[in-house]
């Protein structure tokens, strides 16, 4: 699956990067979801795009042939309750970074899958999602 390898590398390499503050769990916010029609079925190849409303930084995805995508942003602790506006396809919607700026250890983020064109978010299902993620 060429989408899920390109969005596993580019994780991995945020992650996995040179040793700068930048690739720390304290710098980055991730969203990740599925895009399904609204039968269940996947939507492969939609890019997802995540703008931050303070700066109006964007950040991109696509889904893969699971319909799986992941966007991550460079989000620091004075981001916590920043807008985010998330779109896939033609259909938006904003959401809140929310997390514990104390936690420096565990992955940030929120899952947003979309269903039929409308927003579905699920923060916690968020860690078990990307766990799977980066686990297969």
């Amino acid at each position: 699956m060429p989408g899920k390898s390109a969005g596993l590398l580019a994780f991995l390499l945020l992650i996995a990067g040179p040793a700068s503050t930048e690739h720390e769990v304290a710098y980055r916010y991730t969203v990740i979801g599925y895009v399904e029609d609204a039968r269940g079925r996947p939507h492969p190849g939609v890019i997802v795009e995540l703008v931050r409303q303070k700066t109006g930084y964007t950040y991109l995805g696509a889904s893969d042939a699971s319909g799986l995508y992941v966007v991550t942003a460079r989000l620091g602790d004075e981001s916590l309750g920043e807008r985010l506006r998330l779109q896939a396809g033609a259909h938006g919607v904003e959401i809140t970074a929310r997390f514990d700026p104390a936690d420096h250890t565990r992955e940030r983020g929120t899952r947003v899958d979309w269903v039929a064109g409308k927003a579905v978010e699920r923060p916690g299902a968020f860690a078990t999602t990307l766990q799977r993620f980066l686990g297969e």
